[in-house]
């Protein structure tokens, strides 16, 4: 009887967006979870009336057994279960921040242990009438700071400097002919050093101060329409009470899982009662792992894509 009750609460609380209702019940258990502060739940229901899939895992604030962390590589790019052998076996390994192909490195800051271990791209090649001219934008990341609050920032990194840079608000964008922005422009006065535990960039942010503000002009992630097509996406936020929430949205496939646009995905977050909330890398790089076991199913014909960086999340030894 108990069982019965407790699997009907968990269909009680739905997300309705336009012609959407999901509810969201928990899996924990099928994905040998019992750590009573990690919870593990799956969507039912349709999104604007298609098919939809999608994870999210939310971490409380009082629980005190867990380890967060990034991880990266150098100049090659590893599977989420290649991470999740490296990494001695984590509750939770979800890809993390865009990357290019060519050098197989990160595009935007990874932090781990407090250690800067990856840089955002520097400037945007300009095409066109604007060839031999760079686009400047601030990225967006996501950390933990040494007082232990989580904290979306809009960062710059120099792989001069030990720290990221990071402020609040975001750049307005600004083209020179200059390939890197310098740290002594006027610009960037509001920019102080960024002392986090560990941090994974990507962009644009979704929420702010509570409520959706998608960022995507002033970051220059996606170009045109593209913030309302429908992808996988991986994305991660937080509550005001401290909660984290990491998501993941399987896309791609018709009549099964068609993904989400941007703007859906931060409802779904502010639905979920989030402060904050970033994208990170999704399409074919969407990919959570609980226990070492896929949750969504990758959008990639070959299955998981690798990367050069994930988050991860671990029991205390």
């Amino acid at each position: 009887m108990k069982k019965s009750i407790l699997v009907f609460l968990s269909f009680l609380f739905f997300i309705n967006i336009g012609k959407t209702q999901i509810s969201w019940k928990e899996v924990s258990a099928e994905y040998g979870i019992y750590t009573p502060g990690f919870k593990v739940f799956e969507s039912v229901g349709t999104l604007a009336d298609s098919a939809f899939r999608a994870f999210y895992v939310k971490i409380d604030k009082e629980e005190k057994q867990i380890f967060m962390n990034a991880d990266t590589t150098l100049y090659r790019r590893l599977t989420p279960t290649e991470f999740y052998e490296k990494l001695n076996h984590p509750l939770l390994v979800v890809n993390a921040s865009f990357f290019e192909f060519k050098r197989n490195t990160n595009v935007n800051l990874i932090v781990q242990n407090g250690k800067l271990v990856g840089h955002n791209l520097s400037g945007i090649p300009g095409k066109g009438k604007d060839t031999l001219t760079y686009l400047h934008v601030l990225n967006a990341a996501m950390g933990k700071t040494a007082n232990d609050k989580f904290e979306i920032a809009y960062t710059f990194t120099d792989s001069a400097l030990k720290l990221p840079y990071a402020q609040s608000a975001p750049l307005i964008p600004y083209r020179d002919s200059l390939e890197k922005m310098h740290l002594k422009d006027a610009r960037f006065s509001n920019l102080k050093p960024w002392k986090v535990k560990w941090a994974v960039g990507g962009g644009p942010v979704l929420m702010r101060n509570g409520e959706i503000n998608i960022t995507n002009n002033q970051e220059h992630k996606f170009a045109g329409k593209a913030i309302l097509d429908r992808h996988p996406r991986t994305a991660m936020g937080y509550t005001k009470e401290g909660d984290l929430m990491v998501m993941v949205i399987q896309g791609r496939m018709k009549g099964i899982a068609v993904g989400a646009t941007l703007t859906e995905t931060a409802m779904l977050f502010k639905q979920l009662g989030c402060e904050g909330a970033i994208n990170l890398d999704g399409g074919g790089s969407s990919c959570m792992l609980i226990n070492g076991k896929e949750t969504i199913k990758p959008s990639d014909p070959t299955g998981q894509r690798p990367v050069p960086a994930v988050f991860y999340i671990a029991l205390k030894q």
